[in-house]
């Protein structure tokens, strides 16, 4: 495994980073003990970041990861990351990013965390009904009271973070990139990468599409987002299991699994410091892990960017279509 500094901040974290999601509810059930396993895992492996949420389950990923944690570690061996500023209306997922729920998503992270402090808060997805001062001026007071080390966004694009920027500190950005999905690499990252934010890119494996096991057969249980998302269904995902098949076929050539190279394509992009991988299974992380130390050279790049030429977006899901 390989460390680096994020960003601006004085946290020292492993290249790849455990993402939670997963063991929140929203990709089908999961069994809470392959899931503990699966943390276990990350740690012998040397992953010492990892990310979850309030929104992933509204207790249930933090939770799991604190009582994983804990009896494993010190609490100054690791770096917890996780989101705020989602919540549940009713039925339906909202964006709110206001002081008063963010203040209240910091109190209940810590207690499902079963943590002192929170090393990094993002805002999980920007509110564009709640002025950019007042979310600055929220996460800038839950610094000054130590309940939170470093803050970050996630989800924002370029104008957004400069917006939240005149306020307060914005540390980190945690946004979608993999192959299928390229859009941050025009404004988001030449702006994080001026103003020294660390990038912790999620979803490099493409939401599954890049682990290399989807054929055109391919079905999704109810509960899992993707069984209702137009990325997953119909011309566009046949189009693109088209292209992953020949990424595989490239991956082989040179003696790797798919799933690392489409992890070690995420990092090669030198503005960005960490790549979150989920896995459901301790399985997984023995095929990915790997990619932490695999380096792409410029004809490898050249060569997938060509084969990228047929791809189609894919975007993932905003929360008012969880």
């Amino acid at each position: 495994m390989r460390y680096t500094r994020l960003g601006k901040t004085d946290l020292n974290v492993s290249v790849l980073a455990l993402g939670t999601w997963a063991f929140g509810g929203d990709w089908g059930s999961f069994d809470k003990a392959e899931a503990q396993g699966t943390i276990n895992s990350a740690l012998e492996r040397g992953i010492t970041l990892f990310d979850t949420a309030q929104g992933y389950g509204f207790g249930v990923s933090e939770r799991l990861l604190g009582e994983t944690l804990w009896p494993r570690v010190r609490r100054d061996e690791v770096i917890v990351a996780t989101k705020g500023g989602l919540r549940m209306d009713g039925t339906t997922l909202v964006r709110d990013a206001g002081a008063r729920w963010l203040r209240a998503g910091v109190e209940a992270s810590l207690r499902n965390l079963a943590t002192d402090y929170i090393d990094l808060y993002q805002v999980h997805w920007p509110d564009p009904a709640t002025p950019a001062d007042e979310t600055a001026a929220a996460l800038e007071q839950l610094v000054a009271e130590g309940k939170i080390r470093h803050t970050g966004v996630s989800n924002y694009d370029a104008k957004q973070i400069d917006e939240l920027a005149r306020d307060g500190r914005v540390e980190a950005l945690q946004p979608p990139y993999h192959m299928f999905r390229r859009d941050i690499e025009v404004e988001t990252l030449p702006y994080t990468a001026a103003h020294d934010i660390g990038v912790l890119a999620y979803g490099p494996l493409a939401h599954g599409l890049l682990g290399g096991r989807m054929t055109r057969q391919t079905t999704f249980p109810p509960d899992d987002w993707r069984s209702h998302s137009s990325d997953f269904t119909g011309a566009t995902f046949h189009r693109n299991l088209e292209v992953v098949a020949q990424l595989d076929r490239f991956a082989a050539e040179r003696g790797i699994p798919l799933p690392q190279l489409a992890v070690a394509w995420t990092t090669a992009n030198p503005a960005v410091d960490v790549a979150i991988v989920g896995a459901r299974r301790a399985s997984q992380l023995e095929t990915l892990t790997p990619a932490a130390d695999v380096e792409l050279s410029a004809e490898d790049l050249d060569a997938i960017e060509g084969l990228l030429a047929d791809a189609a977006p894919v975007h993932g899901p905003a929360p008012e279509g969880m």
